[in-house]
């Protein structure tokens, strides 16, 4: 197998998110001595089964599809992969993109919200998604209904827009949106995480989620509930340094009250896309210098030094890092304060229990137990 076609067998092997790829890439010197380690790395915490690791076939076949549907694979550490996502900590380790790569490299405004917006409210995206777009700035949305169809449609009208997905680049959510997806990939640009024939389940949802946030130097928020997918990624922009807008609404309107209370914490309050760029910034992380923002694991061609972890150190490691975890999400960061091991022996104990399946990654690199999540 090319080296390309073993690295997209270790993203796509059960139990390898993208914390785990970067953990595996730190510590093996290339992707097939992580893939050959797998097994037995699973084993060492309990994993009950076999690890499913996806045979040379099925990868063939994920990249002829591709090919098929016109898309491009980008790993992270590729020259065009997008640079203000591959900041993140959880920076998925390939996208498939259809349509023109180049637009992941601009400065990408992102403006999502509500699916059931009001007529008010969809209007006000497409005035700033269209603004936005007219001024040289992408719009990245999740084209879902009401105000993400609203941003992609105002957008390619006046400029450009990305969409990301939460399924496989062939699998249409909705399926109304089937020609407004076609439109944005001769356009612009559509991007995925999944493979081929994903359907959007719920789990996706934040995943593509993340994407928006990541993608993009700021997000506008407009008509979110107190719980929603809107306020999740508004959520990401903050863990990942980005600028974080919000259109203020009635406060009768159950759809304004995320809104409203995101400007309450702080968030700029924008009724136009000159609120925007008056305070878009050149580069992420300019009011947030404490965001959690990580370096691309390192690349084909630079194997990552060795673990210097003991295998006592590990054993211990084994030991007491899984009764330091529960239910509740806690920082990596907490985690080692706590535990007193090195940096490597935490890195592989944390690696080895989500192979097992036992914990669960989230943003900000805090993790919790799987089974109590």
């Amino acid at each position: 197998m090319s080296d390309k076609a073993t690295l997209l067998r270790l993203i796509r092997t059960e139990g390898v998110g993208p914390r785990t790829f970067r953990r595996l890439r730190e510590r093996f010197a290339s992707p097939g001595e992580a893939l050959d380690a797998l097994p037995a790395l699973a084993r060492q915490v309990g994993r009950r089964g076999n690890l499913r690791i996806p045979p040379p076939a099925e990868i063939r076949r994920e990249l002829d599809r591709h090919e098929a549907l016109g898309a491009r694979l980008i790993f992270l550490g590729d020259a065009d992969y997008p640079p203000l996502l591959a900041l993140l900590p959880d920076a998925p380790p390939v996208i498939a993109v259809k349509g023109d790569v180049a637009l992941l490299h601009r400065p990408v405004v992102a403006v999502v919200g509500a699916r059931n917006a009001s007529a008010n409210g969809r209007r006000i995206a497409a005035d700033i998604a269209g603004e936005l777009a007219a001024a040289g700035h992408p719009v990245a949305s999740g084209l879902a209904r009401g105000i993400d169809a609203a941003a992609h449609e105002a957008a390619l009208r006046e400029g450009t827009t990305i969409a990301a997905i939460p399924g496989g680049l062939d699998v249409v959510y909705p399926p109304e949106h089937r020609d407004l997806q076609a439109h944005i990939a001769e356009a612009g640009a559509v991007v995925a995480e999944a493979p081929p024939g994903t359907a959007p389940l719920a789990r996706h949802f934040p995943k593509r989620n993340r994407i928006i946030a990541g993608l993009a130097l700021g997000v506008v928020v407009i008509e979110a509930a107190l719980r929603s997918g809107s306020l999740l990624t508004a959520r990401y922009a903050l863990d990942y340094g980005r600028e974080l807008f919000a259109v203020p609404g009635s406060p009768l309107d159950p759809r304004a009250r995320g809104g409203n209370d995101l400007i309450r914490q702080g968030a700029w309050l924008a009724e136009s896309a000159a609120d925007i760029l008056a305070n878009l910034p050149d580069r992420p992380g300019a009011l947030f210098p404490d965001a959690r923002i990580a370096a691309p694991p390192p690349g084909l061609g630079e194997p990552p030094d060795a673990a210097p972890e003991t295998g006592d150190e590990l054993d211990r490691a084994r030991s007491e890092i899984p009764r330091l975890l529960s239910a509740s999400p806690v920082s990596v960061d907490e985690l080692a304060r706590h535990c007193q091991f090195s940096t490597s022996a935490l890195t592989a104990v944390l690696t080895e229990l989500e192979l097992a399946g036992r914990i669960e990654t989230l943003p900000g690199n805090r993790v919790c137990l799987l089974s109590e999540c």
